[in-house]
């Protein structure tokens, strides 16, 4: 008889550091164990994180944190999956995008690392683009507070003594890789996020960094996200007893590795995310961009391709405080407002709600911003500001997905992620305002895990057919726009657009 076949090769493994901003002012790491070909989740783990806010404006974490639920996390798989876990190939890394962590001469971090809602460099933007180069051309966006770059130059600013001890700024997930194999790398999609990055070229830009006072000798080095960054350090493959040289991948920023976990690589498709922040992603085969409109233009995770993104600074957690100040759950708002929005003349009459809680990015770039309720009147009731605040939040939506419609309206299929996408009520709502047909995705929760863990499978040897490794996840359900609401939800949408119009001219001075 022919000899008996030989055991399938063991599963990768992938450790997603996903250190965005959550609920409650949160941050959660996600340890994920995948099966090769099914690509099912095996185990889960989460550590919870801090997130420090020492003036209005200001958003900092503490990177020892990181390594911290890093280390508990990895400890919980090995306990769940003990044989899978301890075969571990490859890691893939994710995480959110901008923050600035800095690295002195010694490895060790400066300062506590700027996240990326933090907005007090908004001074450092103007000079960050008041230069004799085109920054906007080069970096294929418009300068935001946000973003990495300005920053440094704050830092430069108002830290000088953290400013020279520079010898290296790291992204978030950046510096938990140097943490893991020594190696300073990062990838394109969030690298694309620090405004160093010449977008169309995928190469640090010299001139960029000047604007900064830095050059490349403070940059890690560059890579795809689906190539080789080093090995996991020999004390952290015997303290978890892993059997092979774990490969730890370029992976990616938060949304794009989102996008890849749900297979969303090429054009014609796209998403939108409802988590603390809210996105809508496409990609593109080319470098697109529209920065009057605040658009992101940024490298996608993989060789050649990119994306166009709208942000928005404040979706769920703008439903998160409404809940905390009527003292409501989410699920009990969600079910009054199916009820409430079934009556025209309830929301006709409704107030309105700007959900710009820290400022706001696409299409304003503007950090003074803040939320405001109108049209209040004696019969507002806590129903009515829920719906106000959900409303706001959805023509937030709405002007994002318009923005980028201004350069690229190649998209046809639209899936939902995030907290939001559990409710049926909020995404027909956003269907409706886009007249476009949404699908919710299994474990699309797990998005940005799976994307990474897909980035990790292209350094498997093993797998032959690498082009089959990001694909399409299963559409659980389709949503479609309520045709009888459209005229009423647009009508509301002009005027909302007007009160950011008006609001705006006074919005710095009442920050004063």
């Amino acid at each position: 008889p022919p000899p008996p076949p030989p055991p399938p090769p063991p599963p990768p493994f992938f450790f997603h550091a996903d250190h965005g901003i959550r609920d409650a002012q949160e941050s959660r790491g996600l340890g994920d164990v995948y099966k090769r070909q099914e690509q099912n989740i095996l185990a889960t783990s989460d550590s919870p994180l801090t997130v420090q806010n020492p003036k209005d404006g200001y958003s900092e974490q503490n990177p020892e944190e990181w390594i911290n639920a890093t280390l508990e996390c990895l400890e919980s798989l090995k306990i769940k999956k003990p044989k899978e876990f301890t075969e571990t190939i490859s890691i893939g890394i994710s995480g959110h995008m901008h923050g600035a962590t800095l690295i002195d001469k010694s490895g060790d971090v400066i300062r506590p690392c700027i996240l990326w809602n933090d907005t007090r460099s908004h001074k450092e933007c103007e000079e960050f683009e008041n230069q004799s180069i085109d920054v906007r051309s080069i970096s294929g966006n418009i300068t935001m507070p946000g973003f990495t770059a300005p920053k440094i130059n704050w830092l430069k600013n108002n830290e000088i003594e953290s400013f020279k001890k520079i010898n290296k700024v790291l992204l978030p997930k950046d510096y938990l890789r140097f943490y893991l194999t020594g190696e300073y790398y990062s990838e394109m999609s969030d690298a694309s996020g620090t405004l160093w990055l010449d977008i169309k070229e995928r190469k640090w830009s010299e001139k960029l960094l000047s604007c900064s006072d830095l050059d490349i000798k403070h940059m890690p080095s560059l890579v795809e996200g689906n190539q080789e960054t080093g090995i996991l350090k020999n004390s952290i493959k015997d303290k978890f007893s892993f059997k092979n040289n774990v490969i730890v991948v370029g992976g990616a920023g938060d949304n794009a590795a989102a996008a890849a976990g749900m297979g969303i690589i090429n054009q014609k498709q796209s998403f939108i995310s409802l988590g603390t922040s809210g996105v809508f992603f496409t990609p593109t085969q080319n470098f697109l961009s529209n920065t009057g409109d605040a658009v992101h233009s940024f490298c996608h995770c993989l060789p050649n391709k990119w994306h166009l993104m709208s942000v928005m600074l404040s979706a769920s957690n703008c439903m998160d405080w409404i809940c905390s100040i009527t003292n409501t759950s989410i699920s009990d708002i969600l079910k009054n407002l199916e009820n409430y929005f079934n009556d025209p003349s309830l929301v006709s009459n409704s107030s309105f709600f700007l959900p710009y809680l820290s400022g706001e990015r696409t299409p304003h770039n503007d950090p003074h911003i803040r939320g405001s309720f109108h049209a209040m009147k004696t019969t507002t009731d806590a129903t009515n500001m829920q719906y106000a605040v959900i409303e706001g939040v959805s023509f937030g939506i709405l002007d994002g997905v318009n923005s980028i419609l201004k350069v690229n309206d190649n998209f046809d299929k639209v899936f939902m992620v995030g907290g939001g996408s559990r409710s049926s009520f909020w995404i027909e709502l956003i269907a409706s305002l886009l007249e476009r047909n949404l699908s919710v995705c299994d474990q699309s929760e797990y998005g940005a895990a799976l994307g990474v863990a897909r980035l990790a499978m292209h350094v498997d040897k093993n797998i032959k057919d690498q082009n089959n490794i990001i694909k399409e996840i299963k559409i659980s359900k389709e949503y479609k726009p309520q045709f009888d609401s459209i005229d009423l939800l647009r009508k509301r949408y002009k005027i909302w657009k007007d009160l950011y119009s008006s609001n705006k001219k006074i919005a710095p001075t009442l920050l004063a």
